[in-house]
C-alpha cells in the first residue's frame, strides 16, 4: 500500500458486488493476512503479494476476467494501442501461460509459485493478459490501476469490432511508438476518477441501508 510498502489491502473471498469496508483483510507481501478475524482469503491473492514483491514502484493491482479481454489470450492476435486512452498497450501484451510453468491446473493463481511465474511474465508491463482466465493491470497509483483496467476491456473490445470491419484483408491503424510515449506518462485518469470512486461509494453506501 502507500502507507506501507510490506502491506497490502485485499477483499476476502466474497463476490466483488458484495464487498464491503469489512470484507478487506489487511496481509503481508507473502499473502498472509494481518487480520483475518475469520474471515476467508481470495485463494488468487499471491497474484497481488508477488507483483508487489517484483514491482516496488507498483501501488495497486487488479485482477479481471475481462469478457473482451480473454479472447485475446487464447488466440494470436496481439492487442494493440488503437485508441488513446489505452496507450499503455502499446505494441502488445505479455501473455501469461499457465502451463508453462505448471501443467494440469485449473487456470488459477493460487501459490506463491505460480504468482512468482506471473509476476516474471509482467515484467515492467502496465498489464498481462493470462490464457483463459483474463487479465493483471497494475499502476503506480490506485486511479491509474483503475483507469487501465476500464479501459482495456474498451480496447479489447473495439479492437474486436475493428477486426471484424476490417475483414481478413483489411488495415488497422493502432498508435504509433511515438504517439504512445507521448501519450502514457499523462494517463493517470484523474478527471474520471472522481466519478468512479463516486459510484463505488454510493453503491457501498446503499448496501448498508
Amino acid at each position: 500500500s502507500e502507507r506501507d510498502p510490506k502491506r497490502y489491502f485485499l477483499a476476502g473471498h466474497r463476490a466483488p458486488e458484495l464487498v464491503t469496508e469489512d470484507d478487506i483483510i489487511e496481509y503481508d507481501l507473502d499473502s498472509n493476512p494481518l487480520d483475518a478475524r475469520e474471515r476467508e482469503s481470495v485463494r488468487e491473492r499471491f497474484i497481488h503479494g508477488e507483483i508487489y514483491k517484483a514491482r516496488p514502484e507498483v501501488t495497486a493491482v487488479v485482477h479481471s476476467h475481462s469478457q473482451s479481454v480473454v479472447p485475446f489470450s487464447i488466440t494470436t492476435v496481439q492487442m494493440r494501442a488503437i485508441f488513446h486512452m489505452a496507450a499503455f498497450v502499446g505494441d502488445g501484451l505479455p501473455n501469461f501461460e499457465i502451463r508453462d510453468a505448471q501443467k494440469g491446473t485449473d487456470l488459477l493463481v493460487k501459490t506463491p509459485y505460480l504468482g512468482q511465474a506471473l509476476a516474471r511474465t509482467l515484467e515492467g508491463k502496465p498489464a498481462a493478459l493470462m490464457r483463459g482466465h483474463g487479465a493483471v493491470i497494475v499502476g503506480e497509483n490506485l486511479p491509474r490501476a483503475v483507469g487501465r483496467s476500464i479501459y482495456l476491456e474498451m480496447s479489447a473490445k473495439m479492437q474486436a469490432q475493428a477486426l471484424l470491419i476490417a475483414g481478413p484483408g483489411g488495415k488497422i491503424t493502432g498508435l504509433d511508438e511515438a504517439e504512445v510515449k507521448a501519450s502514457v506518462p499523462l494517463q493517470d485518469y484523474n478527471r474520471a476518477w472522481p466519478l468512479w470512486r463516486a459510484r463505488a461509494l454510493a453503491r457501498l453506501r446503499s448496501e448498508r441501508t
